[in-house]
């Protein structure tokens, strides 16, 4: 539960500093796009499974807010979007990607390879707001904010992966993969955060 806090927290001061600053500048739309494919792949057994209100309601609060902030950057205030510095390439993430969704997967249905399609696709996810980062060599407060809360939401999760294999000796081999290749990315970034 830590970790969804941590990361439903970063996505709603990633929400608040747009509506506050009526501004997107700073933020990756590439990456606000790729997280709402994250989501949308990994949820589709909204339709099929139900687990629990609790994750049906974040679910559901996860999809509606990752389509909320790509609107904001591409319509509400576009004019603000700095496409010019958010110019990495999906197609380096997503082909990969892809690719590997249907090599390696638990097992070869539709829901499946999408559900691991979005597991390894979060992993890289943040790449396009990490580079633009280094493209600008600034990032505004917030923007530095959400990417801590992102990097908590991680490291909670591999927190509970070692709790879960302790006690319930349940490992999920592209889960913890993925999971800290993820968290590997986010060194860098956790260590200009605390020397700042």
């Amino acid at each position: 539960i830590l970790g969804d806090v941590s990361h439903l927290l970063a996505i709603i001061i990633l929400l608040l500093k747009i509506q506050k600053s009526k501004s997107c500048a700073g933020i990756s739309g590439k990456s606000q796009i790729l997280f709402a494919l994250v989501f949308t792949t990994r949820y589709l057994d909204l339709f099929t499974t139900f687990i629990s209100l609790y994750n049906t309601v974040m679910k559901v609060i996860f999809l509606l807010c990752a389509y909320i902030t790509v609107y904001m950057i591409y319509v509400k205030f576009w004019k603000t979007f700095d496409s010019e510095n958010d110019s990495f390439r999906l197609e380096f993430l997503l082909v990969p990607v892809t690719g590997l969704s249907f090599l390696e997967n638990h097992s070869f249905t539709p829901l499946e390879i999408l559900w691991t399609f979005s597991i390894y696709l979060e992993s890289v996810a943040i790449l396009p707001q990490l580079f633009m980062i280094s493209k600008t060599g600034e990032a505004e407060t917030i923007t530095t904010h959400y990417l801590f809360f992102l990097g908590l939401y991680r490291a909670l999760y591999i927190a509970n992966w070692i709790w879960r294999y302790h006690t319930e000796k349940f490992y999920d081999q592209i889960a913890v993969v993925s999971g800290v290749v993820q968290t590997i990315f986010y060194c860098d970034f956790f260590y200009l955060y605390v020397t700042k």
